[in-house]
């Protein structure tokens, strides 16, 4: 594993920041920075790719199914972060996207030794979550070559899903399993090794826009309107209640009624304001046009 290690993109030694111990606070948080900057200009040539995964994603939503997110350390816990925020901001169910970690979930604060060594295990929480043809699995690893992840992935195939993988290195063990490789290869760290640093933040990324994509392309997003957030606390309240108004440009006394009359489903409340029918006719309107607010308000606009 050593020798593999070596030749890997990640654990190469970064000639621009070989003396950033000499350097004063300022001037590192500056190298950190240009470094940084790297990063979305890196992944820009892999559009096709994330959005051929994005589209699988959708495909998988539309069929029932589901996204797992499959990785160890900082890879796994990036996974979770990105599917905890879908249920909140997209009103997703819980299960629909799902973030697994080597170790389960007391590996997200603290290692849990040995646990990404084994592709046992990976494949051992394949089966525990009934993946199978409709749902699809993104392994994530800066190496690409996590034996945890490696296993989740041979299993997840062979139950059907369709597997992505999310590295950051070329031609990979992940790359040679997944359906549909993204490379997201950004250069040497900052510190060597740290692939917390920019091999996470272009990990972040990637799972911004596959998940985003995702989720706009089935009728989650009104413009660039988050229509179907829940409003769980008074801060969400607040805020389904603005993009309401941004949506209608309804009067504050107007929102709050349909607000109200909608049982706080934004999505309801403004197709009532801009359909000008009740809360009963709305939910028809959205049924009929799958979820999309632009279509039920506007049945020539509605997709083929």
């Amino acid at each position: 594993m050593s020798n593999l290690l070596n030749e890997l993109t990640t654990e190469q030694l970064n000639e621009r920041t070989k003396q950033i111990d000499r350097l004063e606070t300022e001037e590192i948080v500056k190298l950190i920075n240009r470094e940084d900057r790297l990063i979305a200009e890196a992944l820009s040539s892999l559009t096709p790719q994330i959005a051929a995964a994005a589209d699988m994603i959708i495909r998988s939503f539309r069929n029932g199914g589901r996204l797992f997110y499959i990785g160890a350390g900082t890879s796994g816990r990036l996974g979770i972060l990105d599917a905890s925020e879908c249920p909140p901001t997209y009103g997703t169910n819980p299960d629909m996207v799902q973030g697994i970690i080597a170790g389960g979930f007391r590996a997200v604060k603290d290692a849990v030794e040995g646990a990404e060594d084994s592709p046992e295990l990976g494949a051992a929480d394949m089966d525990e979550h009934g993946v199978g043809p409709n749902d699809t699995v993104v392994g994530i690893a800066a190496s690409g070559r996590t034996p945890y992840v490696l296993g989740a992935m041979k299993r997840a195939k062979a139950l059907g899903a369709s597997v992505v993988a999310l590295c950051n290195n070329h031609n990979t063990p992940m790359a040679a399993i997944a359906d549909l490789s993204i490379e997201a290869v950004v250069g040497p760290e900052v510190i060597l090794g740290s692939t917390r640093m920019k091999a996470g933040t272009a990990q972040k990324l990637v799972l911004n826009m596959l998940s985003t994509t995702a989720m706009i392309r089935i009728g989650k997003v009104y413009g660039n309107l988050m229509v179907d957030l829940q409003p769980t606390n008074e801060k969400l309240v607040y805020r389904a209640k603005r993009i309401i108004r941004m949506a209608t440009q309804a009067s504050e006394e107007a929102v709050g009624e349909a607000y109200r009359l909608a049982d706080g489903h934004v999505k309801t409340a403004i197709v009532m304001i801009l359909a000008g029918v009740d809360k009963e006719a709305a939910g028809k309107l959205l049924e009929q046009s799958g979820g999309f607010v632009r279509e039920a308000i506007d049945p020539a606009a509605r997709r083929g």
